[in-house]
């Protein structure tokens, strides 16, 4: 029964977290508009707002394996969750002061580096667990974790949408904050141990220190993965400006689209899990940024509201698994540094979400450059990501050989 009750409080972690990152682009729509609706930023004060989150996002994913062996994984997840309350509440707070732009601004930037520090520590430590939980399929495990990740991230737009339709939007990070108070509770009862807790010694490899001592190959993993949170972010953080200030579609359609997004993140990452056991997941790996070229170039040219909904959904579809079996992948292929490695790739995801959250903004401004345009050169990036993929997945296809040998 404990350790069911674990298992259920790290995923609902998960879902959780899921609501919590999207919940900032989900409002994109409440933070540019012209005040008093909204708070009137620009595209470029929007895609800034998410700098200090990426910062503290790298910090926490890539020190919380040297905090877990110091204090205990337990205690990381819990790091996570309190500063994801922060986030939320101060969220919540500046919705009071709106009509001061720059207090206001400054309020979001301090919970946005609280939700980069929460996003960081929880998703590290939840992938750990659930590599610990469930070590003989790891793969559909982190699969699982991440597809309930993917489901809060669908349903923030929709919460955002009913309750913008409410006059309300501020009740989302309330409810969320609610929620997160309760797992910090629950969570700060439970056991929450690990093999490493247990007494399982560290690995010499393990105690090294930030980047130090990690394989040559990690570097692939480490590449791929940033240019996936590339792609990623610029479906997920730029899809309303694109739809609503460029394509003329209606901010209710814009959000259907990013739920759509995410919630074809959520189907895929379950599809893979439930296909796993039949298809192996080193094919599948290289196919989904395949689909992604495909989904670039269908976004660069939709105009209409439907269009939207289907050709984001498409490319949420072309991104679900790939992050998670990237992560599942690092962790079977350098077994003794689980959670090193995963801390690592969510650091370098982060990197990618940075480079698109705040990048994209500035480029379109000065350049002129539409974001349809930078959506079609998008499908570049996801020709280099197949590349890299195959590099990932030739130990697994040489392991498989060896194995049928």
């Amino acid at each position: 029964m404990t350790k069911r009750t674990e298992i259920g409080l790290v995923y609902l972690a998960g879902l959780v977290q899921g609501v919590a990152l999207v919940t900032f682009p989900a409002a994109s729509s409440i933070f540019t508009t012209p005040q008093p609706q909204g708070y009137g930023f620009s595209s470029s004060q929007y895609g800034a707002m998410f700098l200090p989150q990426v910062v503290l996002a790298i910090l926490a994913s890539s020190l919380a394996p040297a905090f877990a062996r110091r204090w205990h994984l337990k205690r990381v997840l819990m790091l996570g969750l309190g500063s994801d309350l922060v986030s939320m509440t101060l969220l919540a707070l500046s919705s009071l002061l709106m009509s001061s732009t720059s207090l206001a601004y400054g309020i979001l930037l301090f919970a946005t580096a609280a939700l980069g520090l929460g996003f960081g520590a929880t998703v590290m430590a939840a992938n750990t667990y659930a590599e610990d939980f469930f070590p003989e399929r790891a793969d559909s495990a982190v699969l699982a974790l991440n597809a309930l990740l993917g489901t809060g991230t669908a349903l923030a737009p929709l919460f955002v949408a009913l309750f913008v339709g409410l006059g309300a939007w501020w009740l989302l990070p309330v409810l969320v904050g609610l929620a997160l108070v309760v797992l910090f509770l629950f969570s700060a009862r439970a056991p929450l141990q690990v093999a490493a807790d247990r007494g399982a010694p560290a690995s010499e490899e393990a105690s090294t220190g930030f980047l130090r001592g990690l394989p040559r190959r990690f570097w692939l993993y480490a590449a791929v993965v940033l240019l996936y949170g590339i792609v990623e972010t610029l479906n997920g953080n730029w899809s309303g400006l694109y739809l609503t200030q460029q394509r003329g579609v209606p901010t209710q359609w814009a959000s259907l689209a990013l739920t759509a997004f995410w919630a074809m993140v959520t189907i895929g990452r379950v599809i893979a899990a439930v296909a796993s056991p039949r298809v192996p997941a080193r094919w599948i790996y290289p196919g989904l940024p395949a689909l992604l070229v495909v989904a670039f170039l269908i976004i660069s040219q939709v105009s209409t509201a439907i269009g939207g909904v289907l050709a984001f959904g498409f490319a949420g579809l072309a991104c679900s698994a790939f992050f998670p079996l990237s992560i599942s992948f690092g962790g079977e292929e350098f077994t003794r540094l689980t959670a090193v490695i995963s801390g690592e790739l969510i650091a370098f995801y982060q990197v990618g979400y940075g480079i698109a959250a705040f990048g994209v903004g500035p480029l379109s401004e000065v350049t002129g450059v539409p974001l349809s345009t930078i959506y079609a050169g998008a499908s570049v990036v996801a020709g280099a990501m197949i590349v890299l993929a195959f590099l990932v997945i030739k130990s697994q296809i040489t392991k498989a050989a060896q194995a049928s040998a």
